[in-house]
């Protein structure tokens, strides 16, 4: 099979899927997924063949950030960088990436033409209620890209989970944990001991893993799984973290260690944390790799330059003026609160607040900081993703009554905006934070591109 426009190309990635998964009914993930096929396309198609370091980053929060922030500070350091995330913002193609550039659209068509005879033999011989995930799809057209563009290292964004997550069968050797917290319940476990065990399948034998500071119970499964794989594992205490020192209209600035006090390019000040881990794997990765010796002026100053440089569209970006609209990705109280104060400063009344979370997040806990701290929350949600569902309007109005006087339902992000405007004036701020399907409506309303990060 042929392709060479992208509706047939998505179709053909996500049939497999969406002929035997119903979303709303879907069982847990292991019972539900599995990496097999994922396996065999690789092993038909050899696209483990040419050696490279693997990072692979999983969490509830932070991994893409911490993943772009990583890719970004390797491809600093004089290394050719390959970066797998989803979901993508506005083009599916943003998906892959060699040092920060999305792949063509036409190598996208290209390599997934070739993979086809394979992908049909592997789905031609599954059985019911097996099916291929579009993952292992993707992950399979990135190896392929990789290998054509001289890729020596990898990034890859686990996309829920891990154990089960077709982009954790990657050979890496390092293994980041971001903050891992209660969610996605319904596929990964009711407690924080077994979404912990899900997201530590990531670990390889005789690697290296690196998590930022956890609850205790997910750093005795993580442990446990690292000894288990014979894998080394350090977690960074609170005092080898990053300090926010300040913030700046483009970015904040931040002091950590030997580096000193520097620049990170995003607004959020949790972003210390994933900046933390970022520079922490870069430097485990890069000592297995030529280039410029970790106790050199050279080293320091790549990742100063790094950290200066990266892009990650959709967190905390500003997408207009007169009012000021800010966007983040914030679907949890510890997410919802690093936004407020981030953007303190900036902040003007009226405060207008465009809420989109999840079911399977703590929406009310979300709702009761927006709600403090606005002048009107305007709930809203969007059908982009079947994996991502929302409470029921009325469970939904009723949960952020409770927090703010003046609330309504916008069932769509354009008609929350327009409620938006008329509440905020031209003077006000409007702030959204919604899932991620949502922040790339956002972009998407904005006709942003981000072909190069």
């Amino acid at each position: 099979m042929r392709f060479d426009n992208e509706e047939d190309a998505i179709t053909y990635i996500f049939r497999s899927m969406r002929a035997k998964v119903d979303a709303t009914t879907r069982a847990p993930d292991d019972i539900s997924r599995s990496v097999a096929p994922t396996r065999r396309l690789i092993s038909l198609a050899n696209l483990l063949g040419q050696h490279r370091e693997y990072v692979v980053v999983t969490g509830s929060k932070g991994k893409g950030s911490t993943s772009a922030i990583t890719a970004k500070l390797l491809q600093h350091l004089g290394h050719t960088v390959g970066l797998l995330t989803s979901p993508h913002m506005v083009d599916w193609y943003e998906r892959i990436r060699v040092n920060g550039r999305m792949i063509p659209a036409q190598d996208f068509y290209r390599i997934l033409s070739d993979l086809s005879p394979y992908i049909d033999q592997i789905e031609a011989s599954l059985a019911d209620g097996q099916y291929f995930s579009p993952q292992g799809i993707f992950l399979a057209i990135a190896l392929r890209w990789w290998d054509e563009q001289h890729v020596n290292v990898a990034v890859c964004e686990i996309g829920r989970g891990g154990r089960y997550d077709d982009v954790a069968v990657v050979p890496n050797e390092l293994s980041l944990f971001t903050p891992i917290m209660l969610e996605h319940v319904n596929q990964l476990g009711p407690t924080l001991e077994r979404i912990a065990w899900h997201k530590a399948g990531i670990i390889k034998a005789g690697g290296y893993a690196y998590s930022v500071p956890q609850a205790p119970e997910v750093l005795d499964v993580l442990q446990a799984e690292a000894e288990a794989q014979g894998t080394e594992f350090a977690w960074i205490a609170p005092m080898d973290m990053g300090e926010y020192v300040g913030s700046t209209p483009d970015g904040i600035l931040m002091r950590l260690g030997r580096y000193g006090e520097m620049k990170l390019s995003f607004l959020g000040r949790h972003q210390v944390e994933n900046a933390t881990l970022a520079v922490q794997g870069a430097g485990n990765v890069h000592g297995r790799l030529a280039g410029a010796s970790h106790q050199s002026q050279e080293y320091i100053d790549a990742i100063r330059a790094g950290l200066a440089d990266v892009r990650w569209p959709g967190r905390l970006q500003r997408i207009d003026e007169h009012p000021s609209i800010w966007l983040d990705g914030a679907t949890t109280v510890v997410a919802a609160r690093s936004m407020l104060a981030s953007l303190d400063q900036w902040l003007t009344r009226p405060l207008i607040s465009i809420v989109g979370t999840p079911i399977d997040r703590d929406y009310q806990g979300v709702y009761a900081v927006f709600g403090a701290a606005s002048d009107a929350i305007i709930l809203t949600e969007n059908h982009i993703s079947q994996n991502v569902r929302f409470p029921a309007q009325d469970v939904a109005l009723a949960a952020a009554h409770k927090h703010n006087a003046d609330v309504s339902f916008a069932p769509e992000l354009r008609q929350a905006l327009d409620l938006a405007r008329t509440k905020a004036g031209t003077d006000g701020t409007i702030l959204i934070g919604a899932a991620l399907p949502v922040v790339a409506e956002a972009l998407q309303i904005w006709h942003m591109k981000f072909e190069v990060i």
